[in-house]
């Protein structure tokens, strides 16, 4: 039996080396990072984090630092449903979603993680071991790029091992988006994976107009159109609009992907390991996509996910983003022709530099 012993919450301000920027969140220039530290008797430890685009991350901090440890402490680490659970209604009061759920989120990367070491097994091994890689695209926050820098940063991404590329639409006139999707694949040429991203800047009918503008360029998909809580409005672009849709990143519950999924609001789920609830619901959202014959996407924290799409039957696209993070882990991912590799080491593998992160503590 594991039983767990000490909880450690830490808290940093990632700046970033290049302002990003979509359509709604604005230019970024940091982001928050949480991460929390699970250490069974036996002193092994487990690591597990999750981010925000800049706010909040105070709040996440507060629910792993008073929360957790009480929740946790004295605790059988394997009993990972069961904790999950505990956490869970603990807090539900309190908060459904939001910094509670990424909170969660964070703890239940860690105890997977925890797990991984004991066992002295990858993560993706853990999970049912589909394959050790998975097709890989290069997610550019580049909606303010003049196009010649759009095109340049797509040529480095190629040059880093890249064989799709996501790039963001929603600028304040749709010609301009057209113009710069007919661009990318001119660039590209035909057949290359392309998507696009509008960060939920549209109303439905925007949305289905603008994927109609966009069908004669061959588009993988056309990722989180409108807000995530117009589930009806999903289901209308899905039909009407001619494209298949991205969506799920927003989604903070397996029951609001049941609700998307369900009423065919979506084409390729795109859920976040660091704010659907953990590996844990992430595994159960693959599942509920996988008996709905619908292939599974990633959104965000590449070096965790990797694992789950590697491990899931159904496994489409993992997003990498460049979020500045590589900076502060021992091996980054890792792109070979296209295909991110699943590490082999325990766990999910991932090895920060606390003494770099302790520098830019919140």
């Amino acid at each position: 039996m594991a039983l767990i012993s000490k909880v450690e919450a830490g808290f940093y301000r990632i700046p970033l080396e290049v302002a990003v920027s979509d359509s709604m969140h604005g230019e970024m220039l940091a982001f928050e990072l949480n991460t929390v530290r699970i250490t069974d008797a036996d002193g092994a430890v487990g690591v597990g984090y999750t981010y925000t685009c800049g706010r909040n991350g105070a709040a996440i901090d507060a629910i792993l630092r008073r929360e957790l440890p009480e929740l946790l402490i004295g605790e059988d680490a394997d009993r990972i449903e069961h904790l999950w659970n505990k956490i869970w209604w603990a807090q539900h009061y309190g908060g459904r979603g939001g910094p509670t759920v990424l909170a969660l989120s964070a703890a239940d990367i860690a105890l997977w993680d925890l797990k991984g070491v004991r066992l002295g097994q990858p993560l993706w091994k853990l999970l049912g071991g589909n394959a050790d890689r998975v097709s890989c695209y290069a997610g550019g926050i580049d909606l303010d790029y003049p196009l010649e820098k759009l095109l340049a940063q797509t040529d480095g991404n190629l040059k880093k091992g890249f064989r799709a590329i996501k790039m963001k639409v929603g600028r304040k006139r749709l010609s301009e988006d057209v113009e710069r999707v007919a661009a990318m694949r001119r660039h590209l040429g035909d057949g290359f994976p392309l998507m696009v991203d509008a960060n939920m800047k549209w109303s439905v009918d925007e949305a289905i107009r603008a994927a109609r503008a966009f069908q004669p360029y061959e588009l993988t998909w056309l990722e989180e159109p409108i807000i995530p809580d117009d589930v009806a409005g999903h289901a209308r672009i899905v039909r009407e609009g001619g494209l298949p849709v991205a969506a799920g990143e927003n989604l903070r519950t397996l029951w609001e992907f049941k609700q998307l999924v369900a009423t065919g609001g979506v084409t390729f789920p795109e859920p976040d390991v660091t704010n659907c609830g953990g590996v844990t619901a992430f595994q159960k959202i693959v599942h509920l996509a996988e008996a709905f014959n619908l292939p599974v996407t990633s959104h965000g924290a590449h070096d965790v996910t990797v694992h789950l799409l590697a491990a899931a039957p159904n496994g489409a696209f993992l997003e990498a983003h460049g979020f500045g993070l590589d900076r502060y882990i021992a091996e980054p991912l890792r792109i070979e022709e296209g295909l991110a590799i699943a590490p082999s080491r325990p766990g999910h593998g991932i090895a920060f530099d606390w003494q770099g992160l302790e520098a830019l503590r919140a």
